[in-house]
C-alpha cells in the first residue's frame, strides 16, 4: 500500500522484449511514463505526461467511427486529430472498439508484482545471455518506492537490474532504489546553463550534483551522451563533458545515436513539441564527437571506430 492506502503502482508506457542496447545481454526494457525534463529532441514524447494518452494513427483509420458510438465522453472528432483531448478520459474503450487499430491507449498502471510477471516470461534468455531488466523512461526515479519494490522482487529471482536516468531526482529520496541497481546509465546532455534551460528545462544543478554523487560514492554508474546535431555535439560541450568526468576519474562514455522517429509520434498524440528536422543517425556528428573523446583518452561506446 502507498500513503493514500491504494495499491502501489506506476504508469508503464511500454515493455520492450529482446532489447540488446540497454545493458549487457538480452534484456527487457521497461519504459515508465512521466518525465520532469522537456528535451527539445525528445524521441519518446508520448512518455512525457505521466497520464495515459490515446494515440491516433491516421493512416490506419477506416473512417467507420465505431469509436464514436462507444465513447461516453463524446470525445471523438471528425477532424484529423480524431480525439478531443480535453474531453477524453483515457479509458481505452475506443481503442478496444476500433477495428483497424487506429487508436491506441499509451500507458497503463501496473503493480510491481504484475510488472515482474510480464518480465519473468523471458528469464531463460536473461540467464543464457547474462541479461536482465532495464528501467527506462520517461524517468523511473519519479517512482522511487515502486522501483525499490520491483527491484527487490526482480533480484530475488536472480535478475540483473539496470536503471536509465536523466538524473533529475532527490538523491536522498531515491537512494534506496539506486543502491539496489546493478548498473546505472546516467545521461549527460548540455553543460552551458543558458542552452540547458532553453533546450532541456530545469534541474541542471541537481543533475550534475547527482552525477558527481553517484560517481564519488562508488555506485555502478556509467555515463552517456545523446549526440544531437546542433545541440550536444559542439566541441565546447564535449570538452566540458571530458573535464566533468575527469573530476572523478571516469573516462568511459556511451554515445547515443539520434533517430527522428519521435517526430512522427508528436502528431499521433497531438503533442506540442516542435519538430527539429534533424537528419536521423547523423553519422558526421557522431564520428566527430567520438574522435574528440578518443583523442582525449576516453573509451567510447556506441560509435564505430574512425
Amino acid at each position: 500500500m502507498n500513503a493514500a492506502g491504494a495499491e502501489l503502482s506506476a504508469p508503464i508506457l511500454d515493455i520492450q522484449r529482446f532489447s540488446l542496447h540497454d545493458g549487457p545481454g538480452i534484456r527487457t526494457t521497461i519504459f515508465f511514463k512521466g518525465c520532469n525534463l522537456r528535451c527539445a529532441w525528445c524521441q519518446n514524447p508520448e512518455s512525457q505526461d505521466a497520464r495515459p494518452v490515446i494515440g491516433f494513427y491516421a493512416q490506419r483509420c477506416l473512417h467507420c467511427f465505431v469509436c464514436e458510438t462507444v465513447c461516453a465522453e463524446h470525445a471523438i472528432r471528425h477532424e484529423d486529430e480524431r480525439i478531443g483531448q480535453r474531453q477524453c478520459m483515457r479509458c481505452g474503450t475506443c481503442t478496444e472498439a476500433c477495428p483497424a487499430t487506429a487508436l491506441k491507449l499509451m500507458g497503463e498502471f501496473l503493480s510491481p508484482e504484475a510488472l515482474l510477471g510480464r518480465v519473468l516470461v523471458d528469464k531463460p534468455y536473461y540467464d543464457s545471455s547474462g541479461g536482465g531488466v532495464t528501467l527506462s523512461g520517461g524517468e523511473p526515479m519519479l517512482y522511487p518506492d515502486f522501483v525499490v519494490r520491483f527491484l527487490k522482487l526482480a533480484q530475488a529471482e536472480g535478475l540483473h537490474c539496470c536503471l536509465e536516468t536523466a538524473g533529475r531526482f532527490d538523491f536522498a529520496r531515491c537512494s534506496p532504489a539506486l543502491e539496489r541497481c546493478d548498473l546505472i546509465y546516467f545521461d549527460i546532455k548540455i553543460f552551458d546553463p543558458e542552452s540547458f534551460t532553453t533546450n532541456i528545462g530545469g534541474g541542471r544543478r541537481t543533475i550534475f550534483s547527482n552525477a558527481r554523487m553517484l560517481a564519488l560514492e562508488g555506485f555502478p554508474v556509467e555515463f552517456r551522451m545523446p549526440v544531437i546535431a546542433g545541440y550536444t555535439d559542439s566541441a565546447a560541450n564535449v570538452n566540458a563533458l571530458i573535464g566533468f568526468l575527469r573530476d572523478f576519474g571516469c573516462e568511459r562514455v556511451h554515445l547515443l545515436r539520434y533517430h527522428n522517429m519521435g517526430e512522427a509520434k508528436i502528431d499521433v498524440i497531438q503533442g506540442d513539441q516542435p519538430k527539429l528536422g534533424i537528419q536521423a543517425n547523423a553519422e558526421a556528428s557522431l564520428t566527430a564527437v567520438a574522435r574528440q573523446l578518443r583523442q582525449a583518452g576516453c573509451e567510447v561506446f556506441g560509435a564505430t571506430n574512425d
